[in-house]
Parts: C-alpha cells; structure tokens; sequence
C-alpha cells in the first residue's frame, strides 16, 4: 500500500509494507525541484537514515530498473547507451 501527499514545496510518497513478516519501516520518499530524498526509521535507533538523489541521478535509476548487468550512459534524449 502506499500514499501520496501534495505539499506546498514536495510531493510526499509513503510506501507501507505489506508483505512477508518481518515487516520492513516506511519508506518516504520526497520529491523536491531540486531532487528526491529517500527517508526511512532505523528501527534498532529509531533514528532517521536518509538517501538524496538529484533528478539526474533518479533518471538513470529509472532507465536502470529496465536493463541488463553493464555500464550505461543517459544520452541527451533520455535514452541509455552501453559504455
């Protein structure tokens, strides 16, 4: 399951695990003009550990989800080119 929330400066993504136990923490994630960051409660610390990525970096994990093992390159259009 998960949720979305429009902020006045983010959109605000939470996906609640539902699958097998042990059930994983919340993921948030947090879409800004100037990247995504990725937020998740350690549950040993219940301390906050976070990922920032910029848009650029979310794009080639994008095109990343739908390629094989290799070494790519976004080229201007968007498309990936193998290095």
């Amino acid at each position: 399951m998960f949720t979305i929330e429009h902020e006045f400066d983010a959109t605000v993504i939470t996906l609640i695990d539902e699958g097998e136990t042990p059930l994983h923490e919340d993921v948030i994630i947090e879409s800004h003009d100037a990247g995504v960051s990725l937020l998740q409660v350690d549950p040993d610390t219940d301390e906050v550990s976070a990922v920032h990525l910029s848009m650029h970096q979310l794009k080639e994990l994008s095109a990343a989800l739908d390629l094989p093992e290799g070494v790519y390159r976004l080229r201007p259009t968007g498309n990936p080119q193998s290095s």
